[in-house]
């Protein structure tokens, strides 16, 4: 675990961010640079805490990247556009925060001393369509020119391209993290977990894509937090890319929506919609090259993540009804 260290996370606002935040603020000083587009800091208790110190800025920002990143020993990247429906809306937009924060954030880490870890979250749609117990090593696959959703893994891909030159060139202390499926409490966003559990505790419908058979493994919240933290200390790290998740979480996405009715006691109905576009058929990771190196093990089952999931939404549906 750092002490005393400053660590910078952009895109520190949202859910992992700030699940981060909160694992490192007590032994650390931490800024967060961050657009507030989607803010979970408000209900965190972090805004107040002596040793954070919040920047609203935009990672295209050049002048703000520079004010974030005075100081820092450590940066994870998180900014992003995120969630497949706000990708497709705005490819564009997505290429140019994904591309050019990154790259500043890359040239401002280059010209600032003291610099002892950069991490550059990627993601598990490098992999493409079909993606079955997938190592680091293993081909990446870009989707076709001009499917929208597509964008965001190929700016991802090219950001890992940039974070491993700057290793190779530079000595920057890069760090690639590829996250498989992340849920839990605090959630912000439009995600399946985060759909199906509040549908299933309010008895809405619950609509899943196509015929649900699509599987993802997915992995808690405090899993990936674990693994982040092995990235930031462990020297082994550097210079490599990791998939962080469970592989041992597999299922069907109708089993998932299952599987939430029957823990939340729910009366929703499963429906299946049409989905014209391009998905994900297959998405589970091969994490052996975290566990060797960094000693990374998941250790929340789905169930038990679901469950803490579900009391979570039930206390934050309850409070804002009264």
């Amino acid at each position: 675990m750092l002490k005393g260290k400053q660590i910078l996370i952009t895109g520190g606002a949202g859910f992992i961010g700030t699940r981060l935040a909160l694992r490192l603020v007590d032994d650390n000083r931490v800024v967060v640079l961050d657009t507030l587009h989607r803010n979970a800091l408000t209900t965190s208790g972090l805004e107040h805490h002596p040793n954070l110190t919040l920047i609203k800025g935009d990672v295209r920002d050049r002048m703000a990247v520079k004010q974030a990143v005075r100081g820092a020993t450590h940066i994870v990247h998180l900014a992003s556009i995120a969630g497949v429906d706000t990708v497709m809306a705005n490819p564009l937009l997505t290429m140019d925060v994904c591309i050019k924060g990154t790259f500043n954030l890359l040239e401002t880490a280059l010209e600032t001393d003291g610099i002892e870890r950069f991490v550059d979250f990627s993601t598990s749609e490098v992999f493409g369509r079909y993606a079955y117990n997938v190592t680091e090593g293993d081909v990446t696959s870009l989707g076709a020119v001009g499917e929208a959703r597509w964008t965001y893994a190929v700016s991802k891909l090219a950001t890992e391209h940039l974070c491993h030159v700057m290793y190779k060139q530079h000595e920057l202390p890069t760090v690639t993290v590829r996250p498989f499926n992340i849920f839990g409490p605090g959630q912000v966003g439009t995600g399946a977990i985060h759909h199906f559990v509040v549908r299933a505790i309010n008895n809405d419908p619950i609509e899943v894509h196509n015929n649900g058979v699509q599987i993802r493994a997915w992995c808690y919240i405090d899993d990936l937090i674990d693994g982040l933290l092995l990235t930031l200390s462990r020297p082994e790290a550097v210079g490599r890319t990791f998939n962080i998740g469970n592989p041992q979480t597999a299922v069907t996405v109708h089993h998932l929506a299952r599987l939430i009715v029957d823990l939340v006691g729910s009366k929703s109905q499963i429906t299946h919609i049409d989905w014209p576009f391009p998905d994900v058929e297959l998405r589970v990771p091969d994490v052996s090259a975290a566990a060797a190196l960094l000693n990374f093990q998941p250790k929340f089952d789905l169930n038990e993540g679901l469950q803490l999931t579900i009391d979570w939404y039930r206390k934050k549906i309850a409070s804002s009804s009264t």
